[in-house]
């Protein structure tokens, strides 16, 4: 896994790794039970606290991507996966809609009344 920050970026750079990690899942590089760096590690090979990187951490543990383990560091979950592949079909979800015209805000609504359910 490959991560790459901008120091100069306006985006904070926890959101950076955040971001970073959660396209590695997303993209299928990091599987269900896979261990993310421990954070010390990342933190001296990025050059920044590492209070930065336990707030990314913490992040996709919030989100449900990461699961954070004593002695095991943060370790990706299953439903971490599951989004992987759930992206797919979001992607067959706007593929179709720009096919019909339809406006980002119209698929939006769509999604969000069908979560409300």
């Amino acid at each position: 896994m490959i991560i790459r920050i901008d120091p100069a970026s306006a985006t904070p750079i926890f959101e950076q790794l955040v971001r970073a990690v959660r396209g590695e899942i997303l993209a299928g590089r990091l599987a269900a039970g896979e261990r993310l760096p421990a954070a010390r590690e990342l933190a001296d090979s990025l050059e920044v606290n590492g209070h930065t990187v336990l707030h990314a951490y913490q992040t996709l543990r919030d989100e449900g991507l990461v699961e954070l383990r004593r002695g095991r560091g943060a370790v990706v979950t299953s439903a971490a996966t599951e989004l992987a592949e759930l992206r797919r079909h979001a992607v067959d979800l706007v593929v179709a809609a720009r096919e019909r015209g339809i406006t980002p805000d119209a698929v939006l609504a769509l999604v969000r009344e069908e979560l409300s359910r």
